[in-house]
C-alpha cells in the first residue's frame, strides 16, 4: 500500500513522519488512538483528522515492528 498521506520535512517537526501537511505526527495520531478507544470523540477533537490518514498511520508504525517472539512475564508489572 502507498502511505500518500505521510510525508517528512527536515523543518517540519524536526523531520518526523506526519500525516498530510498537517503538523500532526504519525506517533501523535498512535497516542491519540489509545486515548481516543471512542472513534466518535476522536472525530470530535480532531475532525481534519480521516480514517484513511488513521489507516496510514498504523500500518507506518507497524511496518517498524519486528516479528519476533517475546517472551513476556506472567506477572502484570509495567515494563518501560
Amino acid at each position: 500500500m502507498k502511505l500518500d498521506r505521510i510525508n517528512s520535512h527536515p523543518r517540519r517537526m524536526n523531520g518526523q513522519p506526519c500525516i498530510r501537511d498537517f503538523r500532526l505526527t504519525v506517533r501523535r495520531v498512535i497516542d491519540l488512538i489509545a486515548t481516543y478507544p471512542n472513534r466518535e470523540e476522536l472525530d470530535q477533537e480532531f475532525p481534519e483528522l480521516e480514517e484513511e490518514d488513521i489507516q496510514q498511520a498504523l500500518i507506518f508504525a507497524a511496518s517498524y515492528l519486528d516479528d519476533r517472539i517475546i517472551e513476556l512475564s506472567n506477572s502484570y508489572e509495567i515494563v518501560a
